[in-house]
């Protein structure tokens, strides 16, 4: 286990028992003691940011801060964290606990991006700032590079470029809804669904609204141009 994640994410661990405590959910650790992976998580998000900041002005020297902020919170949103996860096949691997198994939490989105962050928090514990950046850009180079390639496409607001893209094709203007909000007042996350004629495009969740609505956006702008 701790091989094939060491080789996947290109870092051998001094001290394995991190990764272990990485891939702890919080419903293990109630259930069977020790510690689970939310303070990793919670190293491994800051780092996070500030990692693919980096990556990102050097990738797009010419993007002004709002641009930056719109194209970090593509690459580290809750649903590229999860592809990351699947890519490292983390899922299999989780230490969950008897009911958060039974509800399907091996496949959940959150549970998954957490993973990752939890991971690169280990890795920060384990190695330092340096070693965890580059892990950062071996798992989220390619999807950077990949905006690049997209020119202004690539940092443009995913709501304004699917109302001009959905107006192009003639399908009128997309409409957002909130789905459903849960969590504590101090720690909301939303779910919004967005809506082309009678047809949802695309759904997203986030820690705002507006959060929430860009990822919505982002799906549904995939499948609009796929389909057009």
């Amino acid at each position: 286990m701790i091989g094939a994640i060491a080789e996947r994410c290109g870092h051998r661990f001094a001290n394995e028992d991190l990764l272990a405590e990485a891939l702890t959910h919080r419903s293990w650790a109630h259930e069977n003691g020790g510690p689970d992976n939310e303070r990793l998580e919670f190293l491994g998000d800051a780092v996070l940011q500030t990692g693919s900041t980096v990556l990102l002005m050097d990738q797009f020297p010419e993007a002004r801060e709002g641009q930056l902020s719109r194209l970090r919170s593509r690459v580290v949103s809750t649903r590229a964290l999860a592809s990351v996860a699947r890519e490292l096949q983390l899922g299999p691997l989780l230490r969950l606990g008897v009911g958060e198994e039974a509800t399907g939490g091996r496949k959940r989105a959150r549970v998954l991006a957490c993973a990752v962050e939890a991971v690169l928090g280990a890795v920060f514990v384990d190695a330092g700032y340096e070693a965890t950046v580059a892990v950062i850009e071996r798992l989220l180079g390619p999807r950077i590079e990949a905006l690049a390639a997209k020119g202004e496409a690539g940092w443009k607001d995913p709501r304004s470029l699917l109302q001009e893209t959905s107006q192009k094709l003639g399908r009128g203007t997309p409409s957002y809804e909130v789905t459903e909000t849960e969590g504590p007042a101090h720690a909301l996350v939303f779910s919004v669904a967005v809506s082309i004629g009678d047809e949802v495009f695309g759904s997203g969740e986030g820690p705002s609204k507006r959060a929430a609505c860009r990822l919505a956006a982002e799906q549904a702008l995939e499948r609009l141009e796929a389909s057009a």
